[in-house]
């Protein structure tokens, strides 16, 4: 009964993509794990163009999804209909290339199959990106928030790493209750998500590696960060590195250096800035990263906070975040990832 419909499907639909997903699909393994795009290298993948993605959650499994006029596409379910060797999942499609996934969403949108396209109200959504090599971080990179806290803005970018253990997603929560903290704070940033293996790469060819980018929240303990010179404890507990709820590709953002940036708690404003006031900006980040380790793809870099975080107000007005609370971040072109604590 399948195989009739997905004859009919294809008969039907009668979309040039249709050839290139059945070529795709009987295309020899080692030209899919290279891309099977021009000029694509296990290094240096073919990478989808013009694209919106988001991390479709069931239970405790994760699926691709694409952002369309007619919903979120879901490219695992389109894909085992079609029999396509598209990528079916955030991080296979950023490590090993498009693979006919450009030609899926072509011809799923020329068929307008309802049962593809899922509402995003009624999505569950996992972190845009889920397997991570490496998560890295930049601290007092906003001119303006070095100085709310007192401090000379760094000469070269101020890293620090969570694990995957604090990835969190859209609409998810931070359950604040469980860590033995008290002193939460807020940090909406710019994630940068890289798509090729980069070492020692210039600025001027930085961005060229990027895969795209999304919103990120680098959720704090600062008693915890505090207790020692190293961070990492108040950075990374369970849930408190929050990605999405879309991961743009990087030819939508020309100029990641210059997007506005806001954060809410409660819809009250507290962070409102733009990426210009960076101190060393996403080319320099990576750039300087490159030189230190091989950046491979998948690999997130969140690029530091703007003023407005608890930390930077005087004393008497810290009022810490609690359980209840509800935030956003909200930046140019990426959308608004939203989450609770409890």
């Amino acid at each position: 009964m399948i195989d009739e419909q997905r004859r009919s499907f294809l008969k039907k639909t009668g979309a040039a993509g249709v050839v290139a997903l059945a070529a795709g699909a009987s295309a020899p393994e080692s030209s899919l794990a290279q891309g099977a795009g021009l000029g694509a290298t296990p290094d240096s993948p073919a990478a989808p163009k013009r694209m919106t993605f988001v991390t479709l959650r069931s239970g405790d499994a994760y699926g691709l999804g694409v952002k369309t006029d007619l919903g979120l596409l879901d490219v695992g379910k389109t894909a085992k209909f079609l029999r396509s060797p598209a990528p079916t999942t955030i991080d296979d499609l950023i490590r090993r290339g498009d693979r006919g996934l450009t030609e899926l969403v072509k011809v799923a949108l020329a068929r307008r199959t309802p049962g593809f396209f899922l509402a995003e109200d009624r999505a569950e959504f996992g972190p845009c990106v889920t397997n991570p090599e490496k998560i890295l971080c930049v601290g007092v990179n906003y001119a303006k928030h070095a100085r709310e806290m007192g401090v000379t803005p760094p000469k070269e970018p101020v890293l620090f790493n969570k694990f995957n253990n604090a990835l969190n997603a859209h609409q998810g929560t931070v359950r604040v209750s469980a860590v033995p903290a008290e002193r939460f704070d807020y940090e909406s940033e710019l994630v940068i998500v890289m798509g090729k293996k980069t070492r020692n790469v210039s600025q001027a060819e930085a961005l060229s590696y990027v895969f795209g980018y999304c919103i990120g929240h680098d959720f704090t303990a600062r008693d915890l960060q505090s207790r020692s010179s190293q961070w990492m404890i108040g950075k990374t507990c369970d849930g408190f590195g929050l990605l999405g709820p879309y991961l743009v590709t990087a030819d939508q953002i020309p100029d990641p250096n210059n997007l506005k940036i806001e954060g809410t708690v409660n819809a009250e404003v507290r962070q409102s800035s733009n990426t210009s006031d960076m101190v060393h900006n996403c080319a320099a980040i990576i750039s300087y990263a490159s030189t230190l380790m091989t950046l491979v793809p998948g690999d997130v870099i969140y690029t530091g906070t703007p003023e407005g975080v608890i930390a930077g107000y005087p004393k008497e007005k810290q009022l810490w975040l609690k359980p209840g609370d509800r935030l956003t971040t909200t930046i140019e072109k990426l959308g608004t990832l939203r989450f609770a604590l409890t």
